[in-house]
């Protein structure tokens, strides 16, 4: 039987009026080291699970900051044969993370890693809605595989719009469900950890930031309004998240 779950957070300049979790979604408010509230993640049972439903909604109103990290990384894992006229055919897992940042508002999305486990099928989806005045950081990373396995079939989707209008929208996908080419040369290049960090807000109307390599695996490219991306692929979750913490570390945003 899939699960279908939904974890639901609020945060205002006076705290966090709702903090609700379901099933495998438990969401525990923890200390903040910075400005505002944080919360944190903790998976609560083994999910997604091929069938499941899961989703995340946050909102950050007007003039609140939040943080939301995870516990422990994500596994997308194989799941139940669905019914029908092809029962050995398992039925693909769906996660939806639904954002809104209000006016002079911040949410720091960090959550831990994506791990796509061999013969899971899992699609992905976020949502961001930015106010004129918010700012958003987020981080998604993805590892394909475990260690010495192949991935399952994932694909990702990354929407943000900012004062109604569109600021970024990326769709990726990778494993033996995906198209030809996902492990190319001109893609992946035979690395198993791809992420990005996105950070958008109006500092970046005063001082737009100019594209740059870091290194050789990753690059920061401005996007067509405030904000930035940086895009890495590596070998491992270690090495990928030594360089997205890098960015959030320097400080010339």
């Amino acid at each position: 039987m899939s699960v279908h779950a939904t974890a639901r957070i609020v945060a205002t300049r006076e705290g966090l009026p709702v903090l609700t979790g379901e099933g495998p979604l438990a969401v525990r408010r923890t200390r903040a080291t910075g400005p505002g509230s944080r919360v944190t993640v903790v998976g609560a049972m083994s999910a997604p699970l091929g069938g499941d439903r899961l989703a995340i909604e946050a909102e950050v109103r007007d003039g609140a900051a939040l943080t939301v990290d995870a516990a422990a990384a994500t596994v997308a894992l194989p799941g139940r044969a669905a019914g029908g006229v092809d029962a050995s055919q398992p039925e693909h897992a769906c996660y939806e993370v639904r954002l809104a940042v209000g006016e002079n508002a911040e949410l720091n999305w960090l959550p831990q890693q994506l791990i796509s486990a061999n013969g899971s099928d899992l699609r992905m989806r976020t949502r961001v809605e930015l106010a004129a005045t918010g700012r958003l950081v987020l981080r998604e990373e993805q590892i394909l595989g475990r260690h010495g396995e192949r991935p399952g079939t994932l694909t990702t989707r990354l929407t943000v719009r900012r004062a109604d209008r569109p600021l970024f929208d990326q769709e990726l996908s990778f494993g033996p469900g995906a198209p030809g080419g996902w492990d190319g040369g001109a893609v992946l290049g035979g690395h198993r950890a791809v992420g990005q960090l996105l950070i958008a807000g109006p500092e970046f109307e005063k001082e737009p930031a100019k594209p740059r390599s870091l290194g050789e695996n990753a690059v920061l490219t401005p996007l067509a309004g405030p904000g930035v991306l940086v895009t890495a692929v590596a070998h491992d979750a270690r090495e990928l998240r030594r360089t997205l913490d890098e960015v959030l570390l320097d400080a010339w945003w």
